[in-house]
């Protein structure tokens, strides 16, 4: 078929596939795999920041393989005091067309959690194919492929899927994520990642400022405790889309 989107777009009952007709249901979640890595001593205002879609998105025509694309909004690397990274992600590109929305920041993992979530278990897994794998999620649950679920100690939160999970984002005690939000109670895409992950993994020299949930909406600060601040390519992103 010429154009597999508009397949995929009636399957969904959504309108044929164009920028300015889609948009992003609020409360959807899209796992992400940064292109290159982000360095705030290399950084200016309007760099371009592109991160892989790691799993279709249900509800959406967007699948896995699409593209969001950012930007820089500021960079500081100031003589003796922490360093500060503001960015923003502002559509998904597909197909030559691009979808605007406005989304903050779930969880931000670094590409060694990232790798560490794609090996199995020892004992459970051995001699078994990686689609029966037993793996540990980003944020500590566990994703029983192979016909498990994906579950929180001995309670089935989820469900695995070939290129991810599939769960409802939930709410961790003491942490400013939200879970269901609105009437978007469809299961969301977490790839790697856990129902309650939230905030930074593995990068315990870099603090979230702001997230981007209350304003400036949108707007994602990162500011380093020591040292310099860079996201490494590959690390794993989970955003909240607000609205276009």
């Amino acid at each position: 078929m010429k154009y597999p989107w508009l397949l995929l777009a009636a399957m969904l009952g959504l309108p044929a596939f164009s920028g300015a007709q889609i948009a992003i249901p609020p409360g959807t979640i899209l796992p992400l795999s940064l292109d290159g890595s982000l360095k705030v001593w290399k950084a200016y205002p309007g760099k371009v920041i592109r991160a892989t879609v790691m799993q279709n998105v249900p509800g959406t025509p967007i699948h896995r393989g699409a593209h969001v694309i950012g930007h820089v909004i500021r960079a500081d690397v100031p003589q003796g005091g922490p360093a500060r990274l503001e960015i923003s992600f502002d559509a998904v590109e597909m197909h030559g067309h691009r979808i605007p929305l406005k989304a903050d920041l779930r969880a931000l993992a670094s590409f060694f959690d990232v790798e560490q979530a794609q090996i199995p278990e020892e004992m459970s897994s051995r001699g078994l194919s990686p689609a029966d794998w037993t793996t540990q999620q980003i944020g500590g649950e566990t994703d029983y492929r192979g016909g498990g679920p994906v579950a929180s100690g001995s309670t089935p939160v989820g469900k695995p899927t070939p290129y991810g999970v599939l769960a409802l984002p939930r709410v961790q005690a003491g942490e400013p994520c939200r879970g269901v939000i609105g009437q978007n109670r469809r299961p969301q895409a977490l790839w790697l990642f856990s129902t309650n992950a939230c905030g930074l993994y593995g990068y315990s020299n870099i603090r979230l400022e702001h997230a981007g949930r209350s304003n400036p909406l949108g707007a994602i600060v990162l500011e380093s405790r020591k040292g310099k601040l860079a996201l490494t390519s590959g690390s794993g992103l989970l955003l909240r889309v607000q609205g276009s």
